[in-house]
């Protein structure tokens, strides 16, 4: 038997094994659902907790079925995506550039990067009032601030990828006099890449943040203005129901950070699923 029949056999064999376990996971996460769900309803109904403190799960879902017919709320949802990737995009192109810089430029890294430092260690909430200063109450001013609380992760990811490439790969490639560019393309980018979609999967996390932090200070449209109009009147099941769909685009936008990385970083799920193994 050939060594690639073996693989194919192997594969074909764990499969079922894996999507056996992969449902068991999923009924596991089903279960803990309906447990806490049904804890929190029946805690709440048992001690007579106030529903403009606490609403019921049954509340909460309906209101975010309410939401859901009625249509208005993706309103929001499109604004607060549309501030999410622009910021997310901001931050992933100054993250990359930025971090190249570091990694492969030593002195600019000594010159640059204390700076950096320096920024990240400012709140971020406390910049958010002057972008709306700097550039309106728009969409910008929001875009801008998810872009400057995403950025971080990405810069240091690339980093930590770049610094991380194994030396003998290095020595091979002057070994064979390949080019800066050529090193960069078959060496440090393929050894940056699963750390590069690590921080992007934190950044896209953090962009959502900063789009929500902006739509507080100053927004009509958003979901963060819609959690200060319902929150000014007593909405509690409404401020859930918002809290639901700001979960669901997270979930959407980091699942499709991952689907990327299993496409353009398929050997670290590789290593990974094999150190697990041993």
């Amino acid at each position: 038997m050939s060594a690639r029949t073996a693989v194919e056999t192997e594969v074909a064999t764990s499969s079922p094994s894996r999507v056996a376990a992969m449902l068991r996971d999923r009924l596991g996460q089903l279960i803990g659902l309906v447990v806490f769900l049904a804890v929190w309803e029946g805690s709440l109904r048992l001690f007579d907790v106030p529903q403009f403190i606490l609403p019921t799960p049954m509340k909460i879902i309906k209101r975010i079925v309410t939401d859901a017919v009625t249509g208005l709320i993706f309103v929001h949802v499109q604004v607060t995506v549309l501030e999410t990737l622009l910021g997310f995009i901001l931050a992933a192109i100054l993250g990359i550039g930025l971090g190249c810089a570091v990694g492969l430029a030593p002195r600019f890294e000594r010159v640059v990067y204390p700076y950096i430092l320096a920024l990240q260690t400012i709140p971020k909430v406390a910049v958010a009032p002057l972008m709306i200063i700097w550039v309106g109450y728009g969409i910008q001013s929001k875009a801008l601030t998810a872009g400057l609380i995403a950025f971080f992760p990405i810069l240091v990811n690339v980093v930590v990828g770049l610094k991380t490439v194994e030396p003998r790969m290095l020595l091979l490639m002057r070994a064979l006099k390949a080019s800066h560019l050529q090193t960069f393309m078959k060496v440090r980018l393929p050894s940056m890449l699963p750390y590069l979609f690590a921080g992007l999967e934190t950044a896209i996390i953090f962009a959502v943040i900063g789009a929500i932090v902006g739509e507080f200070i100053g927004a009509s449209q958003g979901l963060g203005s819609l959690i200060i109009q319902r929150q000014a009147s007593i909405d509690v099941p409404g401020v859930f129901s918002v809290l639901f769909y700001l979960s669901v685009i997270g979930i959407v936008l980091d699942t499709a950070l991952r689907l990327a990385a299993h496409r353009y970083a398929f050997w670290s799920h590789r290593v990974s699923a094999a150190e697990q193994a041993n």
